[in-house]
C-alpha cells in the first residue's frame, strides 16, 4: 500500500497557487507587489484558509468578505493545478503491480477533491481520505488508518507514506506504523526531525523507487517488497 499526500506532492500546489496570487492582484488591480506579499503570507499552504483570507482582506482593504474570498479561491484552484504525465502513468503502473494506492490530505473537502478529479488522480488511486470530509487531520494516525481502510487494508499489514510536510507526512506516518519517503526537492531535511525511510525529488522518483523491486533503503534494511 502506498498514501500520497496531495499539494506539493503529486500536484504542484505552489505553481498553481502563484498562478492564482497573479490573477487575483490583477482583478482587484492591487498594484505591484501584490503578488509576492500574497506568496509570502501563504506560507505555502500552511496557514489555515480563514486566517490567511482574513489577514488578506484587512491587507488590501477589499469589501469582499473573508468567507467569500475564500470561497471564490476554492472554485478556482482546480483549474490550475496539474498533474504531470509521469505521475498519472506511474499510479496505474503501481495498482497494475498490485499496490493499493491512495490520497491522504489536509483541507476542505470540496476544495480538495474537485483538484484530485480534475488532475485526473481521481482514476488513478484506490481511495481518497480528505481531512475536511472526515473531520481528523494529519498528522493524527486515525486519518492513516481510515485511509488504508478505505483502499482495503490495514495499518499493520505496512505500507507507505510519501508527501512534502515533515510533520504531517513523515511524521504523522511513521507514527502510524508506516515506511515514510520525503518529497523535499530541493531542499534540506529541517533540523530537529526524524530522517524519513527515504527522499526523493518529486512524486514521479517516488513511485519508480516503489516500483523497483531491487530498491534498499539507506538503513540497509531490504526494501524488495514494501507493499
Amino acid at each position: 500500500m502506498a498514501l500520497f499526500d496531495l499539494d506539493n506532492t503529486l500536484i504542484d500546489r505552489q505553481l498553481a497557487f502563484s498562478v492564482w496570487a497573479a490573477e487575483f492582484a490583477d482583478e482587484r488591480e492591487l498594484g505591484g507587489g501584490a503578488t509576492r506579499w500574497l506568496i509570502t503570507a501563504d506560507r505555502h499552504g500552511a496557514r489555515p484558509r480563514d486566517q490567511f483570507f482574513h489577514e488578506v482582506r484587512e491587507h488590501f482593504a477589499l469589501a469582499e468578505p473573508a468567507d467569500e474570498l475564500w470561497a471564490s479561491f476554492r472554485a478556482r484552484m482546480p483549474d490550475l493545478v496539474r498533474c504531470e504525465p509521469q505521475v498519472l502513468d506511474g499510479l496505474s503502473q503501481l495498482r497494475a503491480s498490485g499496490w493499493r494506492v491512495g490520497i491522504v490530505s489536509n483541507g476542505m473537502a470540496d476544495n480538495q477533491l474537485m483538484k484530485i478529479e480534475r488532475s485526473g488522480l481521481g482514476e488513478r488511486v484506490d481511495a481518497c481520505c480528505i481531512s475536511g470530509e472526515v473531520g481528523i487531520r494529519k498528522p493524527d494516525v486515525r486519518i492513516f488508518q481510515l485511509a488504508a481502510e478505505r483502499c482495503g487494508r490495514a495499518l499493520a499489514e505496512g505500507g507507505w507514506m510519501i508527501g512534502d510536510n515533515p510533520e504531517h507526512d513523515i511524521a504523522g506516518g511513521r507514527a502510524a506504523g508506516l515506511r515514510t519517503m520525503w518529497v523535499g526537492g530541493q531542499r534540506a531535511w529541517p533540523g530537529g526531525e526524524l530522517p524519513a525511510d527515504g527522499t526523493v525529488v518529486d512524486a514521479a522518483a517516488a513511485i519508480s523507487l516503489l516500483l523497483d523491486e531491487s530498491w534498499h533503503g539507506q538503513d540497509g534494511r531490504s526494501r524488495s517488497r514494501p507493499r
